[in-house]
């Protein structure tokens, strides 16, 4: 009889967790910043707000934020007058809304990560699903299950409510879970639709000791370390609760200074913890584009050269801030990046930020970039 250790250790990954393929999606619906301000008073019929359409230009004009995508167009609106009035109880129309869209844009990422790892759905053990848009039990995350044509036997786990951090988290969870199960292969997905955000869904492939047989697996980027920090007393400066008229999201103007004030510590004791003294300029960086300010901070804070923040600030222009799916989308654009020689770094930084303050990072190795060159 094999002893406890012995069967622990042969349940386990010999290598570390790699992001192995990545999709994304978006809905058909595409809005220019330029031209949302006008959009937004007139669905809300509140033109005679006149002072507060010319506060949001301003503030859509300094966002950095090109154009967005957005499943709540006229057409929707137009069918539900009340979406537009929060003080209606509009709840339930909104979840069954969800409960259908969420799902259905996460199988379009999910679909094309899987078609790029080359594997079929039903080898998939995991899938770890983040969201905060839906409502319902069973979730989401069992119809995306069934969309795919994953086995019955997969284990599913759902994340809610984890806001900008949600795809941070979401990997971490799924390295967990590559790396401590031998052969497993986690599907993650994040759809997230905010007001004044981005909705889109992105998805990708984790797993551990990559498979030579058959279709060569080819690693993206090794998920080597990661650590979530949450910042004291700020549980109010990024908060969300279901209401009557939908979800009430709340973000403060304190956001982008109390992030400035704390992410270099926290990336000074990732490094520490990993025993390895770490310059910023050599390293690549996926940061949750959570806004203009956020990026340029950062890029000040660490004193990064014009170009380490180029793939977040393109999701940015291009997709506007869909919250926790933003991550992988910057990741997705690194890799291009990475193809196209205007990012030679092995090592980099994935960093999400979430209620809490929450702020989760991630050290990873850029495997993609070796294939290339």
């Amino acid at each position: 009889m094999a002893t406890v250790h012995q069967i622990r250790r042969a349940q386990r990954a010999d290598g570390p967790a790699a992001v192995l393929a990545i999709g994304t999606a978006n809905p058909e619906t595409t809005m220019l910043q330029g031209d949302y301000a006008d959009y937004y008073f007139r669905v809300t019929k509140s033109e005679h707000h006149a002072d507060l359409k010319d506060k949001l230009k301003r503030i859509c004009k300094k966002s950095g934020i090109e154009k967005r995508y957005l499943h709540l167009d006229e057409e929707l609106l137009a069918a539900h007058p009340d979406f537009s009035d929060r003080t209606l109880a509009t709840l339930d129309a909104r979840i069954e809304i969800a409960s259908a869209a969420v799902p259905a844009l996460a199988a379009s990422a999910a679909a094309k990560a899987i078609a790029e790892w080359g594997h079929p759905a039903s080898d998939i053990t995991h899938l770890v699903f983040s969201t905060y848009s839906g409502g319902k039990a069973p979730s989401a995350d069992l119809r995306l299950a069934s969309l795919l044509g994953l086995r019955p036997t997969v284990s599913r786990t759902i994340l809610s409510l984890n806001g900008c951090s949600g795809g941070g988290r979401a990997l971490q969870l799924a390295k967990e879970l590559a790396e401590n199960n031998r052969g497993a292969r986690d599907r993650l997905d994040t759809i997230l639709g905010q007001g004044i955000f981005g909705d889109g869904a992105s998805a990708a492939i984790v797993g551990a000791d990559p498979v030579v047989v058959g279709t060569v697996e080819r690693p993206l980027f090794e998920m080597v370390f990661a650590t979530q920090t949450t910042i004291p007393k700020t549980e109010g400066d990024i908060s969300m609760q279901l209401m009557k008229g939908g979800l009430d999201f709340h973000l403060s103007t304190r956001v982008p200074k109390l992030l400035k004030n704390n992410i270099e510590r926290c990336l000074i004791d990732t490094f520490e913890l990993l025993g390895v003294d770490a310059t910023w300029n050599e390293l690549f960086w996926a940061i949750h584009p959570g806004g203009r300010v956020i990026l340029d901070n950062v890029e000040e804070l660490l004193a990064l050269d014009d170009g380490k923040l180029a793939a977040s600030r393109r999701v940015l222009s291009e997709f506007g801030n869909m919250s926790g799916a933003t991550v992988i989308f910057v990741l997705d654009e690194l890799r291009r990046r990475m193809a196209r020689g205007e990012e030679a770094a092995e090592w980099g930084v994935m960093m999400a930020f979430g209620p809490g303050i929450t702020i989760e990072t991630m050290v990873l190795h850029a495997t993609c970039n070796l294939q290339e060159n």
